[in-house]
């Protein structure tokens, strides 16, 4: 079963425009987690995709704490450019949960098999 990020990502997007990555975890945990666990998905790989969808909102216009964090740290700077610097790293970032989803399934089972044959040729 696959994980769906549709409704999540954008909620988060927006919330990230006004709050703090701790901030955004403590408001949507107590709405997400019901309806993800009631849906039969892994709270664990939930959580970590959760964690960097958070941190994406965070380096997204159009307001970016992370951004502006840059900025007081290099202020001869513009934000302006700040921003157009992270679009390589918020598109590879894009791609991480993109392929965190995809192959979600394949990292999640158990891997004792794997121990087993790993073992076995000692």
């Amino acid at each position: 079963m696959g994980f769906h990020l549709e409704p999540i990502a954008p909620l988060n997007s927006l919330v990230g425009c006004f709050l703090d990555g701790f901030a955004m975890i403590f408001l949507t945990m107590p709405v997400f987690v019901p309806v993800v666990a009631g849906l039969g998905f892994d709270l664990v790989w939930w959580g970590i995709v959760m964690v960097i969808v958070v941190e994406i909102s965070l380096i997204t216009p159009p307001i970016g704490l992370n951004v502006f964090v840059l900025k007081a740290l290099a202020p001869d700077v513009p934000v302006q450019s700040s921003f157009k610097g992270i679009i390589p790293f918020l598109v590879v970032d894009v791609f991480r949960v993109v392929m965190l989803v995809a192959i979600s399934t394949l990292l999640s089972r158990p891997q004792t098999p794997l121990i087993g044959v790993h073992r076995a040729a000692r």
